[in-house]
């Protein structure tokens, strides 16, 4: 027996699909939006549309966007020639955040997942070799997660650019293995930027 009418169960089975949101957060959620007033609601899912409708994804490296780059790959201010790989955009936000890089990136849109149905040709890894090879990319930075998935992605793709020239270097063991880029504070990936390796 549902504990609220179905309308109320529908929408927490909804917040309940966003990451990391369970049961007891999505009941939270719903009770605090209906408590608001209709204005502020409207106003969050008048937010919500008016940013699917004009968010996008970079054409050069797949990060959102407004226009067909992004402020990073328009910007003359960054290092055209070295390009960090990250899964996904929060990945970036991290690395921006720690403010120890300048170069551009790629995001390939998730990892290699067997389990999960995911693998190399869902992801942009073709785009990216063809990146290196079109714009004179000096240096492909791999900056995957330190989990099993981050791994096989990062092994998939330095053999997708074996034959490129380019060299590829792995950010530094500062990210303690099984953990998320985005978690990460400021320093250790500071850290992890300054001391990668060649692979």
């Amino acid at each position: 027996m549902a504990r609220y009418p179905a309308t109320i169960e529908q929408l927490i089975t909804a917040f309940m699909a966003l990451p990391g949101v369970g049961r007891k957060t999505a009941e939270r959620y719903v009770v605090y939006l209906l408590k608001q007033p209709p204005e502020v609601v409207g106003q969050l899912v008048a937010t919500l549309t008016s940013a699917q409708q004009a968010v996008r994804l970079c054409e050069r490296c797949f990060n959102f966007s407004n226009g067909k780059l992004c402020d990073i790959c328009q910007s003359s201010q960054r290092d055209q020639t070295t390009v960090c790989v990250v899964s996904d955009g929060t990945a970036v936000a991290a690395l921006e955040q720690a403010a120890g890089y300048h170069g551009t990136y790629h995001i390939l849109g998730g990892t290699i997942n067997q389990l999960e149905g995911i693998g190399p040709d869902q992801l942009h890894i073709k785009e990216l070799v063809e990146r290196v090879k079109q714009q004179a990319v000096t240096e492909v930075i791999l900056g995957t997660n330190p989990d099993m998935t981050g791994e096989a992605t990062a092994l998939y793709v330095i053999d997708a650019l074996k034959d490129s020239g380019v060299l590829v270097t792995r950010l530094a063991r500062g990210l303690s293995a099984g953990s998320d880029i985005e978690y990460a504070d400021d320093i250790t990936l500071s850290s992890a930027l300054e001391n990668r390796k060649a692979v």
